[in-house]
């Protein structure tokens, strides 16, 4: 019996997943949405690892973390974004329904 994921989306239990997915939907390496933010790479890796918790970062920090990946940030303090964005599958890869970028691909600073 097959199983077909087609218009399901991602639960995000953590924050940390909803950050890596939505850099990986808007084609942002960690280098761009870092910059974008104003912040060291590094403590953006810290926020989409899960070792530091974006929302124990401050107010601000956390803003300009969520303004980078274009996501608002009520809605993601009221969990607008613990679903994730529609994928569907195609030859055994998932893949975003608004870009049809591979899910699980990270974007190159080539892009």
């Amino acid at each position: 019996m097959e199983f077909s994921l087609d218009g399901f989306s991602v639960a995000h239990i953590e924050d940390h997943y909803s950050l890596h997915e939505r850099r990986i939907f808007l084609g942002l390496t960690q280098q761009k949405a870092a910059d974008r933010a104003g912040i060291p790479l590094q403590s953006y890796q810290q926020f989409e690892s899960g070792k530091r918790k974006i929302r124990r970062a401050s107010f601000d920090i956390a803003c300009r973390v969520l303004k980078a990946l274009d996501m608002d940030i009520a809605g993601f303090y009221n969990g607008d974004y613990s679903v994730g964005e529609p994928t569907y599958v195609k030859e055994g890869r998932q893949y975003f329904k608004a870009t049809d970028k591979p899910y699980d691909e990270e974007p190159s600073d080539e892009e």
